[in-house]
């Protein structure tokens, strides 16, 4: 496994008077390019807690050290993350990560300002992002300072996609597959206004995303994509991927 993808959703429970419900899963892009679901568990409101013990059975499970790891900001996955996997890559969605600065922009100035924040966040190496977000910053930092205080928080982790092999770069940098899977499950869920228990809120949305996972097309891991990744490795001083000791997590326990 070399990118897994953290993320939750949350269902209303009938017992406990429409109170939210956090449903966390994990996905994963495996070394021969395949995208597997992972893991799909209840979660106390994304809190850190629920996330650690969520990332903990994966490696309990025999889930080696991903080369990256995607998810929103939410603090306490963030912590959760960085204390399981110090030495992984952490990248922020940056799906997730555009609207939150949209979110503090005017609507009439929204399109002009995506464009721009957008051509940061996507550029197509380290050097064209840091001369694009210093010309966004200048451009717009004095105008909507709340937007920009956004667009520059944890920004290394914006571009930590970057170090990783090119053709990756559009399947690594966000969250969206998952997310897609997502409103396919809201579609089904939003005729139970809520469930009656915690299981058959989890028993719908393992349902709906497993069923999802079965159409998802994998991405190219030729001999050279896999030799970067090694290299990528060695620079983060992780180990080796599954084959030598550990046993590859390829599905849902």
């Amino acid at each position: 496994m070399e990118y897994l993808f953290l993320d939750g959703v949350y269902e209303s429970l009938w017992r406990q008077a429409g109170v939210k419900e956090g449903v966390l899963v994990a996905w994963a892009i495996c070394r021969d390019g395949s995208k597997v679901l992972l893991h799909v568990a209840p979660g106390n409101k994304e809190r850190y807690e629920a996330w650690l013990d969520f990332v903990r059975d994966l490696v309990r499970r025999g889930l080696n050290a991903p080369v990256l790891v995607v998810s929103d900001g939410a603090p306490g996955l963030i912590r959760a993350v960085e204390e399981e996997w110090p030495r992984s890559l952490r990248q922020r969605c940056l799906a997730h990560k555009t609207r939150n600065v949209l979110g503090r922009v005017p609507e009439a100035a929204q399109a002009e300002v995506k464009a721009t924040v957008q051509a940061a966040y996507y550029a197509p190496d380290r050097e064209v992002a840091e001369m694009v977000a210093a010309e966004v910053l200048a451009r717009y930092r004095e105008v909507y300072p709340a937007a920009m205080k956004s667009f520059e928080d944890d920004l290394e982790a914006c571009w930590a996609y970057l170090r990783c092999p090119a053709a990756h770069h559009r399947s690594i940098r966000t969250t969206n597959l998952l997310e897609r899977a997502f409103v396919e499950q809201k579609r089904r869920t939003k005729i139970i206004p809520r469930f009656l228990t915690e299981q058959a809120c989890l028993k719908l949305v393992f349902a709906t995303l497993w069923q999802a996972s079965q159409r998802w097309r994998g991405v190219r891991m030729s001999d050279l994509e896999q030799q970067q990744l090694l290299r990528l490795r060695a620079e983060l001083a992780l180990t080796p991927p599954p084959g030598s000791a550990k046993r590859e997590l390829r599905h849902v326990a």
